[in-house]
């Protein structure tokens, strides 16, 4: 199941774009004392073309991945406005269990934070309304993916 999964790596991924994002600036700014941005919006206003330079593949590979970042949160976001009886429930089981920054240790944990937005929510609704969650989210990406075609 691709959403699972893609939940699953969340964490990791946003993560690893972050430090990505920065290894490049870090890069620019040794290389060339300025930023990205700047450098970028210079090479562009001059006309220059890229081409199939280490640069263009970086900034191509973040901007993949910004994308899917990007396309996920805003189904799940989709998820929480318009489901028409768990949305916020919904959003919330996904938040604790796969979208927070912080990764919770257990079950358990995920209840006590859960118990702030759904009160008294037991293991087995948890996990009921995670999978039911989970599918939810999936036909939404689904459907934007059959529409878009890509993600490009």
């Amino acid at each position: 199941m691709i959403p699972n999964k893609l939940l699953r790596c969340y964490r990791d991924s946003t993560y690893s774009l972050m430090v990505a994002v920065r290894q490049v600036e870090i890069q620019f700014q040794l290389e060339y004392n300025t930023s990205v941005d700047e450098f970028l919006d210079s090479i562009y206003a001059a006309g220059a073309d890229l081409g199939d330079s280490q640069i263009e593949e970086w900034a191509k590979s973040i901007a993949r991945s910004n994308k899917m970042i990007k396309l996920l949160l805003s189904s799940v976001d989709l998820l929480r406005k318009n489901h028409k009886t768990w949305g916020k429930n919904n959003y919330w089981i996904l938040y604790y269990a796969f979208l927070s920054p912080h990764e919770l240790k257990n079950t358990e944990e995920i209840l006590e934070e859960l118990e702030k937005h759904v009160p008294s929510i037991s293991y087995r609704t948890y996990y009921r309304r995670r999978q039911a969650a989970i599918n939810a989210l999936s036909s939404i990406l689904w459907g934007i993916f059959l529409q878009r075609g890509t993600l490009e």
